[in-house]
């Protein structure tokens, strides 16, 4: 399961037995949310969030943090997808340290 970002205790990863949409699931505190990302022509042109059968949301905070963390970085989120499930590269995970707006 490779992990993409820890952003104050929050992580975005995905599934190894992933399937598409292409998506990317939040953990805080074992509470999960999931964005899966519509893609258009090669370009994120939607995101939709929703919870994930079986386990909590995430609290309000952290839904707020996944839900900037996944628009900033939509673009890499699908050229990690790519990487991982079509080129069967290593994903190297990404610290984020400072407050995304």
């Amino acid at each position: 399961m490779p992990k993409l970002y820890e952003y104050f205790g929050l992580v975005v990863l995905f599934y190894s037995n992933e399937h598409e949409p292409i998506h990317v699931h939040g953990l805080y505190q074992g509470r999960e949310c999931r964005a899966d990302l519509i893609v258009v022509d090669g370009k994120v042109v939607d995101i939709h969030f929703h919870s994930v059968k079986g386990r909590q949301a995430l609290g309000n905070a952290q839904l707020r943090d996944f839900r900037i963390l996944v628009e900033k970085y939509s673009a890499d989120i699908v050229r990690k997808w790519v990487d991982y499930f079509v080129m069967h590269k290593t994903i190297q995970p990404e610290m984020i340290n400072r407050r995304l707006t």
